[in-house]
């Protein structure tokens, strides 16, 4: 069935890119509604977080609706999917969710906060019929059909602190917690100077990201060996949740990031043939096609 949450829940905080204060308030939602950012600052006035409201993915996941932006949203809609949130209202008084911790276990704990509600209405998943990738210069993403949803993400940096790390997560709601929820986003040192010259990166400290300069991580402490990968198939999930719905299938990610998993996402939805809805995750496999044929699409522009 599907959730909203049972009672309102605020925080406050500054944008990673604006550097700008922002109080965020999460709100319980009627059945149906989906996640929708309203920006109290312009009276109200909303976006719904779907694909067709992605207006940037240059390092970070932002919506547009009109003029009413919302930035960086990754980490939330992330921290949401997981705790099995499909409606809420999202109140914010800036244009950019706030950064926290750079993770989303802060979300998860505003979540817990809040407590979640069970609304009657069913649940909409969203099942792959057959395999679809995406690629573009020697990156990719690729989705095959499953009764779940499990991701398998590989980061090949060419930089002796993170080199290549692997993970493979099979999705649920404790391991969420426990695994990927408390990753935090990284950046270069070497990147930080363009970054702030294009506006970018504004309230960025070690207290909100992990920094990593020519030979060494700034930080004092990394919470997992392989964070930065973790983050990144933490990134993933909230940007698959896009769909409008939790994502049945197996996805295999190859130094992907925001562009190709939002072009996942209009790849799956761009045809009625690779996908249809179900309620029950155990009904899938009775209706995936033996031997599918595997689609590879380009990304675009």
């Amino acid at each position: 069935m599907q959730k909203t949450l049972e009672q309102a829940v605020s925080c406050m905080g500054i944008g990673l890119h604006s550097g700008q204060k922002v109080q965020m308030r999460l709100c319980p939602a009627a059945a149906n509604t989906g996640i929708i950012f309203k920006r109290l600052d312009m009276g109200g006035r909303a976006v719904s977080a779907c694909l067709r409201n992605v207006a940037d993915v240059f390092y970070a996941t932002s919506l547009k609706d009109g003029d009413v932006e919302v930035q960086t949203v990754e980490h939330l809609l992330a921290a949401l999917s997981a705790m099995g949130i499909d409606n809420a209202i999202i109140e914010l008084d800036g244009k950019e969710v706030p950064i926290l911790d750079g993770s989303a276990a802060p979300v998860i704990f505003l979540i817990k906060e809040a407590g979640i509600r069970t609304l009657a209405a069913k649940r909409r998943y969203i099942a792959i019929r057959e395999p679809i990738k995406v690629e573009a210069d020697g990156k990719w993403i690729t989705v095959l059909p499953s009764d779940h949803l499990t991701i398998d993400y590989t980061v090949d940096f060419d930089h002796t602190v993170i080199s290549k790390q692997s993970i493979r997560f099979r999705f649920s709601r404790d391991e969420f917690i426990r695994e990927l929820a408390p990753a935090r986003t990284f950046g270069f040192l070497s990147e930080i100077r363009q970054l702030l010259a294009m506006g970018l990166a504004k309230g960025g400290c070690l207290d909100n990201a992990i920094v990593v300069n020519d030979h060494r991580i700034l930080n004092p402490y990394l919470r997992f060996e392989d964070e930065f990968v973790r983050h990144k198939a933490l990134d993933l999930l909230g940007d698959l949740s896009l769909l409008g719905g939790p994502l049945l299938g197996h996805v295999i990610a190859y130094r992907a990031g925001h562009s190709l998993h939002t072009a996942l996402v209009g790849a799956i939805l761009e045809e009625e043939s690779n996908w249809y809805e179900t309620e029950l995750s155990r009904d899938v496999l009775k209706t995936i096609a033996p031997n599918p044929r595997l689609k590879t699409l380009p990304i675009r522009a």
